[in-house]
């Protein structure tokens, strides 16, 4: 049996499992979308598998937040520069939002894409400025209960601006590739900084609780009290939506902060939920495969989007009964997993002979 931690370790392996648990949501949810016949979208178990596949991208935004802390607070304490560690969180959220055209542009050449396609503003252009933003906020605000306060504030800001900002008709003489990294504009959004930056703002204030455990112990007692206040939120949120709204245009589904916060407290309590689960004492095997996969997580986001979407498997696109599509994100998610091993086995090698030491 493999023992348990008893101090923290240089990288929380509970977050690269929740990561992980993302990867595999958010293949759910693209091959349903891409490989489902269309007749099978009006079912009970089609509603529920978008339902599912839709906490996918908030749980990354989110653990994008957490990373952004903990990152910059590590950083922070071997160099003793605030500065230089919020500038290389910083420097990391700018490259993010390069890889995101990147990304783009690789998808135009092997797919046959319009070029305007280049201009869509995804989940990687919004979670790179955020993470920008976030290291900034990390900086200006000296103290952990500065930073606190100031992440969950800036979290909320957005989540209740939200429907306002969806409404006001000036905002509709930007350009659309612009207008659409603020709400959604046909054919180039598919994610837009309101509300969808909010996730990664209230990660941050998580990641800074987390960043100030110094022992196991306040570690476990951390996480206990995430997973019982996370589940708190979530259904003081929920009864919360069925009071009148205080907004002229509001959406329960796509704007309301009040499915914000039911949203987010969920993800809150899944962090102590992933925490209990590895410090399980029945746990037998070292190795992980969710734990894998979300250590390579941007890798299997770079390329698994192609084996669903991408000419490649054109015959397959709305082709399936959803069960076929849920066997098809079983065999969709084991070849991510090899394919992961199999990239950190090159990436091993390849430093072995250059030696080029394995990072902390």
């Amino acid at each position: 049996m493999t023992a348990v931690p008893t101090t923290p370790g240089p990288r929380r392996g509970y977050l690269d499992w929740l990561r992980g648990l993302a990867v595999l949501v958010m293949i759910e949810a693209h091959v349903l979308d891409s490989w489902t016949r269309l007749e099978e979208r009006s079912t009970p178990q089609w509603g529920a598998s978008m339902i599912l596949g839709g906490f996918g991208a908030p749980l990354f935004l989110f653990l994008a937040g957490v990373a952004v802390a903990l990152s910059a607070g590590s950083k922070y304490r071997r160099s003793g520069d605030r500065v230089a560690a919020s500038r290389a969180v910083v420097k990391r959220g700018f490259q993010i939002f390069l890889l995101a055209f990147l990304f783009r542009l690789q998808a135009m050449v092997v797919s046959w894409g319009s070029w305007m396609s280049l201009l869509k503003v995804d989940i990687l252009n919004i979670m790179g400025p955020a993470i920008m933003a976030a290291a900034w906020v990390w900086a200006v605000a000296r103290t952990p209960r500065v930073r606190l306060v100031a992440f969950a504030g800036t979290a909320l800001a957005i989540a209740f601006l939200t429907p306002p900002v969806r409404s006001v008709s000036w905002l509709g003489v930007l350009p659309d590739p612009i207008e659409g990294y603020l709400r959604p504009r046909s054919g180039f959004t598919a994610f837009a900084m309101f509300p969808w930056a909010a996730f990664v703002f209230a990660g941050a204030a998580i990641g800074v609780l987390i960043d100030e455990t110094r022992a196991a112990a306040s570690e476990a007692r951390l996480n206990a009290w995430l997973a019982s206040g996370g589940l708190v939120l979530a259904i003081a949120s929920y009864a919360a939506s069925f009071l009148p709204s205080p907004y002229a245009q509001s959406s329960f589904w796509t704007t309301s902060p009040a499915f914000f916060l039911l949203r987010t407290g969920i993800l809150i309590a899944a962090i102590g939920g992933a925490y209990a689960w590895q410090q399980r004492r029945w746990r037998t095997f070292a190795f992980s495969p969710l734990e894998q996969m979300g250590r390579t997580s941007l890798f299997i986001y770079w390329i698994h989007i192609e084996l669903i979407y991408g000419l490649m498997v054109r015959p397959l696109h709305k082709s399936m009964t959803i069960g076929e599509a849920w066997l098809g994100v079983l065999i969709v998610g084991l070849l991510m997993l090899l394919l992961s091993l199999l990239k950190d086995r090159i990436v091993l090698a390849w430093r072995a002979a250059h030696l080029v030491p394995r990072p902390s």
